[in-house]
């Protein structure tokens, strides 16, 4: 019998519950209400699906990935090794089983028959190794090696038998494995194509890659001869709406049958659209602002420790978010089994800011640019920090950059701060450890032994109450170290037509079409 390993989901949801606390909406959260607003155009072709997406993906190779938008594609293309359901247990998929040995360190993995990648390739445990040792490779130069990098070795036992020795327990391992560690690329495809492998992508999932023309459409279209049952779809169209409005105008009219994310000042009226199915759950991440440590001014720690004080988080929330989002305190949102609720989110205290500065030597406040990616949330957010910072002196300057320009410049450190936040994983380390770091995949410069130290004694304890202990302290020495500005946890709404069903909503954000079809 395998080991299952069980995410708290009834502490996850009482997060739900505490958010729809917050919001001063009365109606259900998942459900719909009766409207006059005009009904969309019914679909004429019920054998393709047409996704609008909040951006344009920067990577489809999930081995180099690190925006939340490419996830919301990569469920087509690829299988994981372990999956997530809605409760957030994990559940077989490209394994069919796992073992895990009493020490915690040998993972033993059963895998599926009989499965193939797109491109014939026979899926087995060979497959699996290849994708495991790419990742880990340190002239791959992947994200994901951290989450890897307690793999010792890779034993292939037989075509579908694989045994994982870690150098030392992993708690986060099968976590890893339910997201983009998790995800199987052919590796004829990686050797044939080489770093051209992103433009054409090949996995084993429901759906193959047939093109994509960038900031347009990426198009994918069914796999017959899928191992898990042919999808109801002949093909997939996910079309990239920066603007929100555009986006919601073309779910609205018809044109676009799902939206993968809501904006916060269209909730309402989404909620009384009777034609229209509005799907909310907590999100496993965080907002907030990434600071670049390896250059002024935020490689001073006094000057990181000002700004957070000058933001109310509150007053954004309110204005900006309509109230669909809680202030945050760190990066382990509230309702998960490792938030601690005695840790508050820092308040506003302008004199509090202006006396750290003139300490460190900048009576004056300091000046910095922020990049914002161009949309209207993102703006006003973005201006009321402007805003609040100027009243301490700290002049704000905001630049507005594309999105995928935004991810270049955050990885070549061509930023002083960025608007932006992290979609989350099913175990806290993928937020934590990602983050503070100095190995973490979204690290930007920042280094402290102890918190290293805090973080690696997190991933070997196997006890979630010591883990719970480890966490609490590396979040207190994340607030007084600021290695990011944290402001708030935000829902994860999709929006889609009434005829669309079979659709689950899975707090991990990954849009999962097998299952889905037009009634």
């Amino acid at each position: 019998m395998s080991k299952k390993v069980k995410v708290f989901a009834a502490v996850f949801m009482s997060f739900l519950l505490f958010l729809t606390g917050c919001s001063n909406s009365n109606s259900s959260s998942t459900g719909t209400e009766k409207s006059t607003t005009a009904s969309a155009p019914a679909k004429t072709d019920k054998s393709e699906l047409v996704v609008g997406l909040d951006d344009d993906p920067p990577q489809l190779d999930p081995h180099f990935s690190t925006a939340a938008v490419d996830r919301q594609v990569f469920h087509s293309i690829y299988d994981k090794l372990v999956d997530v359901d809605e409760e957030l247990n994990f559940v077989p998929m490209l394994a069919e089983k796992w073992d895990i040995s009493e020490d915690g360190k040998t993972y033993t993995f059963t895998l599926q028959k009989d499965v193939k990648f797109h491109d014939g390739t026979p899926f087995n445990a060979e497959a699996v190794k290849f994708n495991f040792e790419r990742m880990m490779d340190p002239n791959t130069g992947s994200p994901r090696a951290s989450e890897l990098s307690s793999i010792e070795k890779i034993e292939v036992v037989d075509d579908t038998t694989l045994k994982v020795v870690l150098s030392e327990p992993y708690s986060p391992f099968l976590a890893a494995l339910s997201d983009r560690a998790g995800m199987m690329v052919s590796p004829t495809a990686v050797k044939e194509k080489g770093k051209d492998f992103a433009n054409s992508p090949v996995g084993t999932g429901p759906f193959k890659f047939v093109s994509r023309v960038k900031q347009d459409k990426i198009v994918v279209e069914k796999n017959a001869d899928y191992w898990g049952g042919a999808p109801k779809f002949e093909k997939i169209v996910y079309r990239p709406y920066a603007d929100e409005n555009v986006r919601l105008t073309n779910l609205t009219s018809g044109d676009v049958d799902i939206i993968s994310k809501v904006p916060p000042k269209d909730v309402e009226k989404l909620k009384n659209d009777s034609n229209l199915t509005l799907s909310e759950t907590g999100a496993l991440g965080f907002q907030g602002l990434y600071l670049n440590h390896k250059s002024e001014p935020f490689n001073n720690k006094a000057l990181r420790q000002a700004l957070d004080l000058v933001i109310d988080r509150e007053a954004i929330i309110k204005v900006a978010l309509r109230d669909t989002a809680v202030a945050s305190a760190g990066a382990i949102p509230p309702g998960t089994w490792a938030y601690d609720e005695s840790i508050k989110p820092k308040k506003k205290d302008i004199e509090k800011a202006k006396k750290i500065m003139a300490d460190a030597g900048y009576p004056d406040g300091f000046e910095f640019t922020l990049q914002l990616s161009p949309k209207p949330v993102e703006e006003q957010i973005s201006q009321m920090i402007q805003s609040m910072a100027k009243e301490a002196g700290i002049k704000v300057n905001l630049e507005m950059v594309e999105f995928g320009t935004m991810l270049d410049n955050m990885d070549n450190f061509k930023f002083d701060a960025v608007r932006l936040g992290w979609s989350g994983r099913t175990d806290p380390d993928g937020n934590i450890y990602a983050l503070f770091n100095t190995e973490g995949s979204i690290n930007y410069g920042y280094s402290n032994p102890k918190m290293d130290e805090l973080l690696e004694q997190a991933r070997v304890e196997t006890d979630q109450k010591e883990r719970k202990k480890i966490y609490s302290e590396a979040t207190k020495l994340g607030q007084e170290e600021v290695p990011f500005i944290f402001i708030y946890h935000e829902k994860d709404y999709k929006a889609y037509k009434n005829n669309l069903q079979g659709y689950k909503h899975i707090a991990d954000q990954m849009m999962r079409f097998h299952d889905v079809s037009f009634k």
